[in-house]
């Protein structure tokens, strides 16, 4: 069987095949790696639809019977729709339909609007139905004011609006890869008759219209949205060459930039390729002491820019980016893609030092270790199938993950399959045999040897060892910190408030009497709850720029979305602050002025767009507005000054708010500087319990929602990628208890991992949970390496524990190189440095502690299990 599965023979047979192949495959990298495009994060589309329906009516409770229930039982029924929340205010509802990630947006949009069409509405009802995708945000934003003018009447703004719309988006329309260019705060167009019906009208309008500031002058802004199949940088850099042009054409008017998403992918993207960059050096480096021949050390590196070549075509075929998690992906397999190379070099060198010529050494090391080093990474491909079959927002995140990481390590087992045999057969040179006992030729294997006669002269002292360490790691499960994902210090972030629903009962008497000294227009504007809602920013506004540490703030107010009396504040921080992101939130939550019933929340830049919603929330279901209440008002009580809890909210002051259907009331909150995610949702869960009346249950929301189904899917996927592994085991050992022999040494990784995240404090979430999956892969391949060489020997004659001694020391040097090409690779992400890196670092982390744990622990724990089950295996092969 390893005779008839050598393909290394015939790489090395037909040489210059085997070079023209993978030279096509190098030019066909160098093009691949320029057509993809920089990205933050995967393209994956978010759709919502909001309904906003409105009518005279008396209350909540009257609009929420006629409005609210007819329209929900309607909508639920829906297919794709993930989730329905909504507000119902005394004459409003706002109805956000979530659908499943991927749906079509238009076509489901086409759908809502079909239905609410049917559903029997009060007859003075009016509704509006308005699709949005929250992947389609802006990839770069700028505002325009006149430089002369401090403020904008609404003469100057209609002006601006039309100069706007006729000269300058059209130009920037034009660029190539944007989809749409968005003009925000153009003013509502004043009615041209003044009555009772018209004033209503343009009140109605302004509910979802939206007005504009930059650093605390009026202005409009224009969104310049990029199409999915464009690259993010390249449309920034077309966009700032038009302005440029702009504001030389337009010398009036003052055209800023207010934010953009292309700084920060620059600086994350370049943080992750220069750890890229330095994990190859460091796993290059790492060779050379081990194999002590600069030849065989260079064909082992040239495995990992040939699978990076190879993985660059797979990622353009597939259509992926060179975004967080492709990067970070990439970065993590630099120190595994060699491993393959080492293990059949330092194999071909070991035959080469027992005298045997190049040819013949290439020829007999990987047939010996030909089959063993591919079904070790198959195994790793295999753990990621179920990473490429995760569902929802999270599977469409890491998809692209798990296909670049098997992509990777596929394309580097043919490497070590083809090409190295063949550089090695022809470039190495044959050694003078010495007779030296090569299983204990040095120091290190002496003394590894010593202590494998110990552990197999007392096997259960180490069985027990072994499960005491495992039952420790999973005891220091719960002091590790819980999160979603980690807080990252991008010098940005959000300002949300929510004021008081402006009331607008009547138009003011004055607007219909004729007089010289009443102009219509500033009686319209004054009545707009857009100007209400304006008063509360300019507040906040004053506030925030009073500090040195800012340098822009880009105000939107109203959301567009029928809620005039709410706002967001974008703040940028200016790079040579002194002032992390977090230290600087905190600065602003002690300063920001408090409002008269106004609420203002401090948000960071979310990992995935979900609409707003805070890290934490819980959802308290039930029928009793006024037990829901009293119940959430007694909750934010309790945990105000206990857990480290920031702009805790509790809704249904005046709205009532429903979740797929039922009435809730929401408490949610932002993280203090020193609590994790986890630990602040046990505690709350814990404290809100013994409160809770009889008809009120606890629901999670927002990233507490997603970190509880991460973790509650942790087994079944890690389960799954056990299944995967012991199934490539099968076949490669055809018995059962060589497999078992395998999966048992996993638990040992797991140990390692934990104890490191718990050491540098990095949070147990979502980007740990991938990092131990793929530990899992990497960990077997040592216990594959010990168990099947151990087989081989006996196949020779020798008895059990000679086997087990002949094989472990000889398998020794390749597993440490191995495990320190693949540390040292991952060390510069664990050592967190550069934009973006406390995202990068908890899955380097909980590689490179679950790693070292496990080499150590299988070297040792390997071969006893190995022959305490061999009466089981005698069993199996009678």
């Amino acid at each position: 069987m390893r005779n008839r599965f050598n393909i290394s023979k015939y790489a090395i047979k037909y040489s210059w095949l085997t070079l023209i192949v993978w030279l096509i495959i190098s030019i066909a990298g160098v093009f691949a790696f320029s057509s993809l495009k920089y990205a933050l994060f995967p393209d994956v589309t978010f759709p919502v639809v909001v309904v906003n329906a409105s009518a005279r009516t008396t209350s909540q409770t009257d609009t929420e019977a006629r409005i609210t229930n007819a329209l929900e039982q309607k909508l639920q029924g829906i297919e794709g729709v993930s989730s329905m929340r909504s507000s119902t205010y005394s004459d409003r509802s706002v109805i956000s339909l979530g659908f499943d990630v991927g749906t079509n947006l238009e076509a489901s949009t086409q759908k809502v609007e079909e239905i609410v069409k049917q559903v029997k509405l009060p007859d003075n009802a009016t509704f509006q139905v308005i699709p949005i995708n929250l992947n389609e945000t802006a990839a770069v934003s700028y505002t325009f004011t006149y430089k002369a003018s401090p403020s904008l009447d609404y003469a100057k703004l209609q002006d601006l609006t039309t100069l706007a719309k006729t000269r300058i988006l059209p130009k920037l329309q034009a660029l190539e890869g944007v989809l749409k260019v968005s003009l925000l705060g153009a003013p509502t167009p004043l009615p041209t008759q003044i009555s009772p019906q018209a004033f209503g009208e343009f009140i109605k309008n302004t509910f979802t219209s939206t007005k504009i500031r930059i650093n605390g002058k009026d202005a409009l802004a224009m969104e310049i949205i990029k199409r999915s199949s464009a690259n993010t940088l390249e449309v920034v850099d077309l966009a700032e060459t038009a302005v440029e042009k702009l504001r030389s054409q337009f010398p009036d008017l003052e055209i800023s930039l207010a934010s953009t998403q292309a700084e920060y992918i620059k600086e994350a993207t370049h943080a992750t390729i220069d750890s890229l960059v330095l994990a190859v050096i460091l796993s290059v480096v790492v060779i050379y002491p081990f194999l002590k021949d600069w030849k065989a050390t260079v064909i082992s590196a040239l495995a990992i820019p040939m699978s990076l070549l190879g993985t660059f075509v797979v990622m353009a075929i597939m259509g992926f980016n060179l975004e967080t998690i492709t990067l970070l992906a990439l970065a993590l397999v630099i120190g595994i893609v060699v491993d393959d190379a080492i293990v059949d070099v330092e194999n071909i060198s070991r035959h080469l030092d027992q005298g045997e010529s190049p040819f013949r050494a290439a020829i007999t090391a990987t047939r010996e270790i030909g089959l063993t080093v591919t079904a070790a990474t198959l195994t790793i491909a295999a753990v990621f199938l179920p990473v490429g079959l995760m569902q929802g927002t999270l599977g469409q995140f890491f998809k692209p993950f798990g296909i670049t990481v098997s992509a990777a390590v596929l394309i580097s087992l043919a490497v070590a399959r083809t090409l190295s045999p063949l550089l090695a057969a022809y470039w190495l040179k044959g050694k003078p045999w010495e007779p030296q006992d090569h299983n204990h030729r040095d120091g290190m294997n002496a003394a590894y040897a010593k202590i494998l006669i110990w552990s197999l002269n007392h096997r259960w002292l180490v069985v027990g060892l072994a499960i005491l360490t495992f039952i420790i790691g999973l005891a220091l499960l719960p002091y590790v910190p819980k999160a979603f994902i980690p807080k990252l210090d991008r010098g940005e972030f959000n300002i949300t408030y929510t004021g008081s629903i402006p009331k607008v009962a009547a138009p003011p008497v004055e607007l219909f009497r004729p007089s010289p000294n009443v102009n219509p227009a500033s009686l319209l504007l004054a009545a707009s709850p857009l100007v209400q809602s304006g008063d509360v920013a300019k507040q906040l506004e004053a506030s925030i720029l009073k500090s040195p540490e800012v340098e822009t703030v880009f105000t939107t107010i109203g959301n567009g979305q029928g809620q005039p009396n709410r706002g967001n504040l974008y703040v940028k921080l200016r790079s040579d602050r002194t002032l992390t992101t977090s230290a600087m939130q905190d600065q602003l939550r002690a300063t920001l002025p408090r409002i008269q019933d106004v609420t203002t929340s401090i948000e960071d830049i979310q990992f995935v767009d979900t609409g707003g919603e805070k890290p934490l929330q819980i959802s308290l279901v039930g029928e009793n507005l006024e037990n829901l209440r009293r119940t959430a008002i007694a909750i934010k009580a309790k945990i105000q000054n206990q857990i480290g809890l920031e702009d805790i909210k509790i809704t249904g002051d005046s709205e009532v708010d429903h979740l797929n259907g039922k009435r809730v009331t929401y408490i949610t909150a932002n993280l203090g500087k020193n609590i994790a995610l986890g630990t602040a949702t046990d505690q709350v869960v814990a404290i809100a319990k013994p409160l809770l009346p009889a008809g009120v249950i606890i629901d999670l929301g927002g990233d507490s929602g997603r970190l509880n189904a991460i973790l509650n899917s942790f087994a079944g996927t890690l389960s799954l990628s056990v299944t995967c592994i012991a199934f490539v085991l099968l076949c490669l050992f055809r018995n059962l208890v060589d497999p078992l022999l395998v999966v048992f040494s996993l638990p040992l990784a797991l140990v390692g991992a934990i104890l490191s995240l718990l050491i540098t404090n990095s949070g147990f979430g979502m980007i740990a949970v991938i990092g131990i999956i793929l530990l899992i892969g990497i960990a077997n391949k040592n216990a594959i390496l010990i168990v099947d060489y151990i087989n081989q020997s006996r196949e020779q004659g020798l008895t059990l524990k000679a086997a087990i001694l002949a094989a472990c020391p000889v398998r020794l040097r390749p597993i440490l190189m191995t495990t320190a090409s693949t540390v040292l690779g991952m060390l510069p992400i664990a050592l967190g440095i550069g934009a973006g890196s406390e995202l990068r670092a908890p899955m380097a982390i909980a590689v490179i502690g679950g790693l070292i744990t496990s080499t150590v622990l299988s070297l040792i724990f390997v071969p006893v299990v190995y022959s305490l089950l061999d009466v089981f295996r005698k069993k199996v092969e009678k």
